[in-house]
């Protein structure tokens, strides 16, 4: 087959899963074409069948804002009758579905399809901005086959926007072979971390509001009163700067490290013992599945997918949004118990290994795309 795929190529959940989908489907044998304003930050050295289209946007002193969704339908376009593909793959319902439900429009290859593939916040927060809620319902209707990452996302999806339309849900996924746990003898980086073996707690986002990092800190405040230890905080964002000074108010800034954006995340996460997921709100929760898959348990709020990834008490736990002494509790009884910890690490990545790795995964998105072909 030949793919056009178009996400946004920032850090961010959405723009992993599309990259690594694409190497994978390059490596079964597909053509992939990446359409979109930069190169995919995961797209890091050449893959045979995977090409970049930038996209370009006018600097027309007469339109004041980038007119991107037209630029890029007009990529679209370009890239779908000279490369003769057969299907766009659009992560995002908007911009991404609209642009792509235009260029279906014009296209001379009339058997192009489309499918959306739904992650989040296009849903459950962009989109139901009155002024977005009529485009985003018309672009998902309009795709010839929708994905979500989740049964939540999923149902959330047919009820916000009262839609009929049959909806797949395929989960995220992660390359089980790259994100596993490194031997003990293979963690410098541990023990330059922790050099008096002091346990180690990480959380890895975007900092925006919604993943409410300031109750990782919180949380970890609790437990290192309790248990020697040390706080990873992997990331950047909007939050930076609160997170930053709640850190100074609770007089944690020698074990608070704030490691900012990092490509190296296998290494972080083998050192680490507990992933802190606090969220309000999280479709699936890709940062912590592959955590999971590095054998590193979860304690997470109760929120989005997050239940339907994390198994309560097997391989991590899970609490009400905000109840940081609860988590703490939950952190604290994995620290302090050898056996049980060993248990959950393993139950983690077994959990990883049985639904999520790229093999399961990955055939779900190409039979997705057989069954749209054949329409």
């Amino acid at each position: 087959m030949k793919i056009g795929i178009t996400c946004y190529p920032t850090y961010g959940g959405s723009g992993a899963i599309a990259t690594e989908l694409g190497k994978e489907l390059a490596l079964r044998g597909h053509e992939v074409h990446f359409i979109s304003y930069a190169l995919p930050f995961r797209l890091t050295k050449y893959v045979e069948n995977i090409f970049f289209h930038e996209v370009e946007t006018s600097t027309y002193p007469l339109f004041e804002f980038p007119l991107y969704s037209l630029a890029l339908a007009s990529k679209m376009i370009e890239v779908a009758e000279f490369e003769n593909l057969d299907l766009l793959h659009v992560h995002y319902a908007i911009p991404h579905a609209t642009s792509a439900y235009l260029a279906k429009q014009i296209v001379k290859n009339k058997k192009l399809k489309i499918t959306t593939t739904l992650h989040g916040t296009d849903i459950t927060l962009v989109g139901l901005e009155p002024s977005f809620l009529p485009l985003v319902k018309f672009s998902i209707e309009e795709s010839d086959g929708v994905t979500a990452v989740s049964r939540f996302l999923k149902e959330k999806t047919l009820t916000n926007y009262s839609i009929e339309k049959e909806i797949s849900v395929i989960p995220n996924f992660v390359d089980t072979d790259v994100y596993k746990k490194a031997s003990i003898n293979d963690c410098a980086f541990r023990k330059h971390i922790a050099p008096n073996g002091e346990k180690i707690l990480v959380h890895t986002s975007n900092f925006r509001p919604i993943k409410r990092v300031t109750d990782a800190i919180r949380i970890f405040n609790i437990v290192q009163k309790e248990v020697p230890s040390k706080l990873l905080l992997v990331g950047d964002g909007p939050d930076r700067s609160e997170c930053e000074r709640v850190t100074r108010e609770l007089n944690l800034t020698d074990s608070v490290k704030f490691l900012g954006k990092q490509d190296g995340l296998v290494e972080i996460l083998s050192s680490s013992d507990v992933f802190l997921i606090p969220s309000q709100s999280e479709s699936f929760g890709l940062a912590a599945l592959e955590a999971m898959s590095c054998g590193v348990p979860v304690v997470s709020s109760s929120v989005g997918g997050l239940p339907e990834l994390v198994k309560h008490n097997e391989s991590g736990f899970i609490a009400e949004i905000g109840d940081v002494e609860r988590m703490a509790k939950y952190t604290l009884d994995l620290l302090t118990n050898d056996k049980k910890y060993e248990m959950f690490s393993q139950n983690a990545r077994n959990r990883t290994l049985n639904n999520f790795d790229k093999s399961i995964v990955v055939p779900m998105y190409e039979q997705h795309y057989k069954n749209i072909l054949e329409q």
